[in-house]
């Protein structure tokens, strides 16, 4: 298995077509300037140990080269060693609301990206658990199959957005289900379901839902998305001018509906965390699921990696080393070697 150990510092390669554009831009403005001076022929003749080429060659390697050092920052590792561990834990599904009353920036940057946030949050704290992701809104799929890979759930999370389905709604009971058939068969293991909404439900019958789970040992916890007063669902994330508006032309006003997730939290015998108090509900949520009993998991894990980093520095080493023996002017003794030959510039007609 491969991965990043430092993925962050890839956000460093944007830095490369930068650079790049930015020496296109100056090589290109020196051969105006050359052109407005004179017949870039006759000054060719006047300096005859000037390279075109070779600063460019130059500058292409050190970009070559410093992309590499930073891919070796982010340290790219395969992993070497495949076992089964046993952990003592609990599994835990996470049903994420994804419609699009989920855009609204009642809660900035939006229910969403709060929501998001949150979630990574919890897998931050998490130990030893496994933990699965399920979206829902007018219908509900798993997003990410239970795992005790944290790095693979916040990759997951990352690229959730309320167009990753295309039936619209808020089928809070069909995530329930959906998130109760997606825990291993394994027994006597404390299971959870921790369900992230603005609780307006209208597919199907949630508490109901919630209180089956309940009896097969499954206890349901929600967090609520939004406020009382409510706000706008932008046409397109982040809208601040464009929202969705009802048969009447009225801008559409989504609220968050307490009731509905204290309610639902009630029938699967757990707690509702409102959205005004998310970071410490969080930890509160936390806290409590660690004081359930935890129960012996079998998982397949990567228990060595091995680095691969020393490589990729050896290459940026030796590209750097090109770059520094590459001289920008040609060498008089050895003029006759064309190991670059320089390109001719042309007067436009």
């Amino acid at each position: 298995m491969f991965r990043f150990a430092e993925p962050q510092y890839l956000y460093l390669l944007i830095l490369i077509p930068a650079l790049a554009f930015l020496q296109l831009y100056l090589s290109n403005k020196r051969k105006k300037d050359i052109t407005r001076f004179g017949d870039p022929v006759l000054l060719d003749k006047l300096m005859p140990h000037v390279s075109y080429s070779r600063p460019i060659i130059k500058h292409y390697l050190l970009l070559l080269g410093l992309a590499m050092l930073i891919v070796a920052m982010a340290q790219p590792q395969f992993g070497s060693k495949l076992e089964t561990v046993k952990r003592k834990g609990i599994e835990l599904m996470v049903a994420l609301d994804v419609s699009n009353s989920m855009n609204a920036n009642d809660i900035e940057p939006s229910r969403l990206e709060r929501a998001k946030q949150a979630i990574a949050q919890l897998v931050d704290k998490l130990s030893n658990d496994k933990i699965g992701i399920v979206v829902f809104a007018g219908q509900a799929y798993t997003q990410l199959p239970i795992t005790t890979d944290y790095p693979s759930a916040k990759m997951f999370l990352r690229g959730i957005t309320t167009d990753i389905l295309d039936v619209q709604g808020t089928a809070i009971g069909a995530a329930i289900q959906s998130s109760a058939r997606a825990f291993t068969a394994t027994e006597n293991i404390n299971r959870a379901i921790i369900i992230i909404s603005d609780g307006e439900n209208h597919e199907d019958n949630a508490i109901e839902a919630a209180k089956l789970a309940y009896e097969n040992g499954i206890r349901i916890y929600t967090v609520g998305m939004g406020l009382p007063q409510g706000g706008p669902i932008p046409l397109s994330p982040g809208s601040q001018t464009d929202f969705l508006k009802d048969k009447d032309g009225n801008v559409v006003i989504t609220k968050m509906n307490d009731q509905m997730m204290q309610d639902i939290a009630l029938a699967g015998g757990g707690n509702y965390i409102p959205a005004n108090n998310i970071r410490n509900g969080m930890n509160q949520l936390v806290e409590e699921l660690s004081r359930l009993e935890k129960s012996e998991i079998e998982s397949k894990i990567y228990t060595d990696y091995d680095d691969q980093f020393p490589y990729i520095v050896l290459i940026a080493l030796l590209l750097m080393i090109a770059d520094f023996c590459i001289l920008e002017r040609k060498n008089k003794f050895f003029e006759n070697i064309r190991l670059f030959i320089p390109k001719r510039l042309t007067l436009s007609k």
